[in-house]
């Protein structure tokens, strides 16, 4: 809850990517609040108010992911408005020609979607969709310590400097 607050406010992207991960968290413990203060929320060296805290934020996210239907797979709708909301963004900033260096940055990006794509990725998903999925699968493989080529590594590393740029503008956006 904390660490997702603090993200909200610095980087829309790294946010939604958190909030990836504890969709998953909470599907790794059976949506089950209980399993989840006693085996994960206690592990943390928080405060008995803070443990409540999050305790109740966990409980909200569990019941929405139940009333949501998210229990197996898919993301929360508060999570996909945010993934819209990015998607409109990034066709704002294609369609104004006030904002070259973004150009620039998506179209040295865009063969990374197109083999992305070519390789499995879900072809009917947006760009920015496809690239925030990448970025949170290597987020999982290095998680469980697993290699990444060096050809993975550098279309990360190009799909991270795109997905900033695009936080960067929905941050001063959402500033007006």
């Amino acid at each position: 809850m904390y660490i997702a607050q603090e993200l909200r406010k610095k980087n829309i992207a790294e946010y939604l990517l958190y909030m990836w991960q504890v969709e998953d968290i909470i599907r790794a413990y059976g949506c089950n609040l209980s399993r989840l203060q006693k085996d994960y929320i206690n592990r943390f060296d928080y405060t008995e108010e803070q443990k409540e805290e999050l305790t109740d934020w966990y409980g909200d996210l569990v019941r929405m992911i139940n009333q949501e239907g998210c229990r197996e797979h898919g993301h929360l709708q508060i999570n996909q408005l945010i993934v819209q909301q990015l998607i409109e963004l990034h066709a704002q900033l294609l369609d104004s020609p006030k904002f070259p260096f973004y150009h620039s940055e998506y179209y040295k990006v865009l063969p990374f979607i197109v083999e992305l794509r070519n390789r499995g990725a879900n072809k009917d998903e947006n760009e920015i969709e496809t690239c925030l999925n990448a970025l949170y699968g290597v987020m999982l493989l290095r998680l469980q310590k697993k290699e990444i080529t060096p050809g993975t590594q550098n279309a990360i590393r190009e799909i991270t400097t795109f997905i900033g740029m695009l936080s960067d503008y929905y941050q001063k956006d959402a500033e007006f």
